[in-house]
């Protein structure tokens, strides 16, 4: 894959995920050893990777997700409503719900779930900008799941379990002073044809020198 193919056709994948087919270890391994080459704040690599496969904690995180998932869904209005000048788009979005639906109903069922998450002194979120905490572990994310799709791995980035982040801490025996950065569900993908999504047009959000 050339990079350019790699940055435009790693999507989120949600019906897609083969959730028959076993991951080896060895795959998340080293796809997490490449997100490893990240950038990080002062190369302090804070970072900590939480590989979940067993079958009840999985289930346990998954029941955490779609609680918040459940509740998220039901604020939000709909895509018909959200984009009513805009068919092309809510179209897209409804594609959008119905995966992120049939995720939420089965990510127990998913092999794998990855937790990156970062140490953070006290534990306590600092006050203010945070970009220099997140922008620590992001980046390492987003690599990480780059590198699972070179891999022929599948993933979908998920952040709405952290409502229950403590709840989650507690299943997985992290301590007070990390904080979970998202939970990526990775397994095999069916299917072979991905491609670039469709984005909002470069002049729409390009700005020089200042806005």
């Amino acid at each position: 894959m050339t990079p350019e193919e790699l940055l435009t056709t790693t999507r989120s994948v949600r019906k897609r995920l083969d959730l028959s087919r076993p991951v080896p270890n060895e795959l998340i391994e080293q796809a997490i050893t490449l997100a490893l080459q990240a950038p990080t704040g002062s190369n302090r690599q804070d970072w900590h990777w939480i590989v979940v496969t067993d079958a009840g904690q999985r289930a346990k995180l998954a029941e955490l997700y779609a609680k918040s998932y459940n509740a998220y869904r039901s604020m939000g209005p709909a895509p018909e409503e959200r984009y009513a000048d805009d068919q092309d788009r809510a179209a897209t979005q409804r594609r959008v719900v119905s995966s992120s639906d049939y995720l939420a109903e089965h990510m127990a069922e998913v092999p794998v779930l990855l937790v990156p998450a970062i140490h953070v002194p006290g534990g306590k979120l600092p006050e203010g900008n945070q970009a220099g905490l997140w922008g620590s572990i992001l980046p390492a994310v987003w690599s990480y799941m780059l590198a699972a799709r070179n891999l022929g791995l599948g993933t979908a980035w998920t952040s709405l379990h952290l409502t229950y982040e403590r709840e989650a801490a507690e299943i997985l025996g992290i301590p007070d002073h990390v904080r979970q950065a998202a939970l990526i569900p990775t397994a095999f993908y069916t299917g072979e044809t991905f491609k670039p999504a469709k984005r909002q047009p470069l002049p729409e959000i390009l700005h020089h020198d200042r806005w």
